[in-house]
């Protein structure tokens, strides 16, 4: 049995993937075997530039012939574990559980952080804004008084004007009709 099991560790070593996975969906013998032993077939592949190609394919214990004495490991019976080493596997499933509860926990802290830093963020640009918006607003008010009083200040300076001009013009004419008159 350890050559046998000896001798299929040689050839895994030597077999690639592909080889292994073919070997166990194909146990059938295949039509361009190029040769077949004891427990496995050589199978030639298309030539590549590098040289021939073979596959390997290991026969499943079922496929072996009935006149060789098979003799198979069974699997090692599971044993119980202890008390003590119930409790190590207990006490490590808790500390497991509190690394990430803690790691959980400091990231919803995190996250809690962004969002506080994003929402302060947010209110000191609304705050900016709402300041900027009120002094152009109060620039405008300021900027539209000022030109309604020239406005007015203008207006009343022409009425003066055409008074004092009125006036003259009685002047002229009292003058002319005490002259004339």
């Amino acid at each position: 049995m350890d050559s046998t099991v000896s001798a299929y560790s040689e050839k895994l070593r030597e077999m690639s993937v592909l080889s292994l996975i073919c070997s166990c969906l194909y146990s059938q013998p295949h039509p361009n075997t190029f040769g077949q032993f004891e427990d496995m077939e050589v199978k030639s592949l298309n030539k590549r530039a590098s040289g021939q190609a073979f596959e390997v394919i290991l026969k499943s214990p079922t496929d072996l012939s009935p006149e060789r004495p098979q003799t198979l490991a069974l699997p090692a019976q599971k044993k119980e574990p202890s008390l003590g080493e119930l409790q190590r596997r207990l006490e490590a499933a808790e500390e497991r559980r509190k690394s990430q509860e803690k790691q959980v926990l400091k990231q919803l802290a995190e996250k809690r952080e962004r969002e506080k830093e994003v929402l302060n963020k947010a209110q000191e640009v609304n705050n900016n804004y709402s300041k900027m918006t009120e002094e152009k607003l109060n620039h405008k008010m300021e900027l539209i008084t000022e030109n309604r009083m020239a406005r007015l200040n203008a207006l009343k300076q022409r009425l003066r004007e055409k008074e004092i001009h009125a006036a003259e013009v009685r002047k002229n004419k009292e003058l002319h009709t005490e002259i004339s008159g």
